[in-house]
């Protein structure tokens, strides 16, 4: 198992920009695919982004393409959302997950892949 904690969120005006973050314990950042998912008021929680194991690959929600980009420093054992030109509808409960796998190119997008979980910080979109 692994340790995450999720920082960054805030209100914020639609079209602004914030970065989350999510810091890993507890194990070797490198054995981990990292995703971000969301979950709004009143609907479940829904998967945002995601990044292999190994950096390289990444897949987003198409709400969210050409706007967030989901990132990893393994020196700092960090996990990133930067989130560009916010919507309101972006407004959501945002939790970074983990996933254990070899430090390969996978990447995953259902909440059962992911066996770590974040306690969830919150973004609100003013319109």
């Amino acid at each position: 198992q692994v340790q995450l904690v999720e920082s960054g969120g805030r209100l914020v005006q639609t079209g602004g920009s914030l970065r989350l973050s999510c810091v890993a314990s507890g194990r070797s950042f490198v054995m981990f695919a990292l995703g971000w998912f969301r979950q709004a008021p009143g609907k479940k929680r829904e998967f945002v982004a995601v990044i292999s194991g190994n950096g390289v690959n990444t897949q987003y929600t198409d709400s969210v393409k050409g706007r967030f980009t989901i990132s990893r420093n393994a020196a700092k054992n960090t996990m990133y959302l930067q989130m560009d030109s916010l919507k309101p509808e972006d407004t959501a409960v945002y939790y970074c997950a983990a996933r254990y796998s070899s430090p390969n190119g996978n990447v995953y997008d259902r909440e059962s892949d992911f066996g770590s979980w974040g306690q969830g910080t919150q973004v609100t979109v003013s319109s």
